[in-house]
């Protein structure tokens, strides 16, 4: 016979850890916040281990919370999976964790062909500036800059590639490409650690410009790339994403070298969801673009 803790404790106390709050998990539940403590002690006794820690105004697993969280979410996981199996259902709402940047200037722009395809796959885009935590509870579908977490495949999409981009109406054709670079303010993205872009960029080909030269500093690269489209400089921008503003006559690229970043944009989900019909659709899409 097996010796199994209570079950709907078990419920209460992971969408307490996944929420890392109680008054949230009782509203996911729709019980009280009282009855949430109350489960969560009647979990704790019968494991004879305490499961949170309060730090600060903080909620923390302890070790061994930690350690029956992700096992929880493993099991709720396959006995979804399980389910939809059984009762034929699929999910086709699925949510997709995207940085701005590859959104707006690549994504949005194909992705009415996916839904032209797959009128019944609906795909909520939450983006992002940062890398967030690979899990379940914060998107089914990820694109960033992260590989190698254990249970998840990973698809390499594109590699940066910067180039230098100008809008068509500062190019003067009888100048050279060195010369126009030299002649107008160069907008440059700040990257936090990493430094300047375009202080990079001139290392790593070994060109100077005078010190006097003016330089427009921004904190994303979406903007420098709008500021180039204005007229207001150069930018340099990833060559992938530029591509339909340089066929529309909205950007040129200056005949400069490109500098590879070694940054690369990954779609991730995880191993196991790689066969539903609706992330498995998107995947094979994504992949042939």
């Amino acid at each position: 016979m097996r010796k199994l803790p209570p079950l709907r404790a078990l419920q209460i106390f992971e969408a307490a850890a996944r929420h890392a709050h109680f008054s949230r998990a009782a509203t996911e539940l729709c019980i009280t916040q009282s009855a949430v403590s109350h489960q969560v002690r009647l979990l704790e006794a019968h494991f004879g281990e305490r499961l949170f820690i309060r730090e600060g105004r903080q909620l923390c697993l302890t070790s061994k919370g930690n350690v029956l969280y992700h096992e929880l979410e493993r099991i709720f996981n396959e006995l979804n999976d399980l389910s939809m199996q059984i009762t034929g259902d699929c999910n086709d709402q699925l949510r997709l964790a995207v940085y701005s940047s590859f959104a707006i200037k690549w994504l949005i722009p194909r992705l009415s062909d996916f839904h032209r395809l797959h009128p019944q796959i609906k795909i909520r885009l939450d983006m992002i500036t940062d890398d967030p935590l690979m899990s379940d509870s914060v998107a089914d579908m990820f694109i960033t800059g992260q590989s190698g977490q254990p249970g998840y495949v990973h698809r390499m999409l594109h590699q940066e590639r910067l180039i230098p981009v100008i809008c068509p109406g500062l190019l003067n054709t009888d100048h050279s490409a060195l010369s126009v670079l030299r002649q107008h303010a160069l907008l440059t993205v700040d990257e936090g650690p990493i430094g300047f872009d375009w202080e990079r960029w001139l290392k790593v080909n070994s060109i100077s410009i005078a010190a006097q030269q003016q330089q427009h500093v921004f904190s994303h690269v979406l903007l420098a790339i709008e500021a180039a489209i204005a007229g207001q400089g150069i930018a340099l921008a990833s060559d992938f994403m530029v591509e339909r503003d340089i066929s529309k006559g909205a950007l040129v690229a200056l005949d400069l070298p490109a500098m590879l970043t070694g940054f690369e944009f990954n779609f991730s989900c995880k191993q196991r969801r790689l066969k539903e019909p609706a992330i498995a659709a998107f995947v094979q899409w994504l992949t042939k673009k």
